[in-house]
């Protein structure tokens, strides 16, 4: 009895298939970009300006010139800018000021959630807002004494904002600042 060449091409593929198929192969799982940053160690910022506060030794100093300095995370590619104002009878625009700048990234952000912070003792007050979303800050705040001193910062990466992506270095510079925060101390 003689096969038809049909045949034998099928018998053929089914005898290749049968040979080839050793295990399944499943596609690999997407992978996460691990970031990983060093244990904050933390030491005083230089005696040039109207506060004292501890900083991450991780972080370059820029602007010392300035009132306040601007901490620059390298590995990050991030500045988180300070700014000084002494207030003279201008508490409210100031305040006013530090909201209406974290309100301007509503337009991107998912959500603005606020923290406050107060330490009557040491005559610190002030307020962290953390931008969740795709906008161009994902970090501000201000601390205040709310008679002689204002400090406000924002954070800023140089990178277009996709906040999956930098989430992780937001969350460890917010640790960051929360540190700053509560090692404030004011200059009279």
């Amino acid at each position: 009895m003689r096969l038809s060449k049909w045949v034998k091409a099928f018998l053929l593929m089914l005898i290749v298939l049968l040979l080839s198929c050793e295990r399944v192969q499943q596609p690999k799982p997407k992978a996460q970009f691990r970031l990983q940053y060093p244990e904050p160690k933390y030491k005083q910022v230089p005696d040039d300006f109207r506060f004292d506060f501890e900083y991450n030794d991780w972080v370059q100093l820029k602007g010392i010139a300035k009132t306040a300095p601007d901490l620059y995370y390298p590995k990050m590619k991030a500045t988180l800018y300070l700014s000084y104002v002494a207030v003279e009878n201008n508490i409210d625009s100031l305040l006013k000021d530090a909201y209406r700048l974290s309100g301007k990234h509503i337009i991107k952000a998912t959500e603005i959630p606020e923290k406050i912070f107060l330490s009557a003792d040491k005559r610190v007050y002030g307020t962290l807002f953390t931008v969740v979303g795709n906008a161009a800050s994902q970090l501000q705040f201000f601390v205040t004494d709310s008679t002689d001193h204002f400090l406000i910062g924002s954070l800023y990466f140089y990178s277009r904002p996709n906040y999956d992506s930098i989430m992780p270095a937001a969350k460890y510079v917010e640790r960051d600042v929360i540190h700053l925060m509560e090692t404030l101390r004011w200059k009279d």
